[in-house]
């Protein structure tokens, strides 16, 4: 009988906290520069002052900023999740899946090392 881990040791736990603190750095500055391109978005410059493409330019200056702001949504919700996910390293549960108690493959962990779930977990779900 093969014993199954139940969770990771300590040095992989280092290696994924390594790896989660420099996308967390990395989020955090495509956060910053995503809400420094929707906050300082004003341009009052006199360029072109025509009436005709005044319209044009507040829709698409509205639309641009519309979607930064959903971006920046995205971001921060990233940012939470791998901030949670040090929290899991702490407690040393990091890489268990919430659905069936099993460890989440390393490989999907290096690629997506916020996940909670494993690809049976998700396939379940579908």
């Amino acid at each position: 009988m093969v014993d199954e881990k139940i969770r990771f040791s300590d040095a992989e736990l280092a290696e994924f906290r390594e790896l989660i603190n420099s996308k967390l750095d990395k989020a955090k500055n495509d956060l910053d520069l995503i809400k420094s391109a929707y906050l300082n978005d004003s341009n009052n410059g006199t360029d072109d002052t025509s009436p005709t493409f005044k319209a044009f330019e507040e829709g698409s200056e509205t639309m641009s900023k519309e979607a930064n702001s959903q971006l920046a949504i995205r971001q921060e919700k990233f940012i939470r999740d791998l901030k949670n996910a040090l929290i899991r390293i702490e407690n040393k549960t990091y890489g268990l899946c919430k659905v069936t108690g099993k460890l989440i493959n390393k490989e999907r962990l290096k690629i997506v090392p916020h996940a909670t779930m494993s690809i049976e977990a998700k396939n379940l779900q579908r």
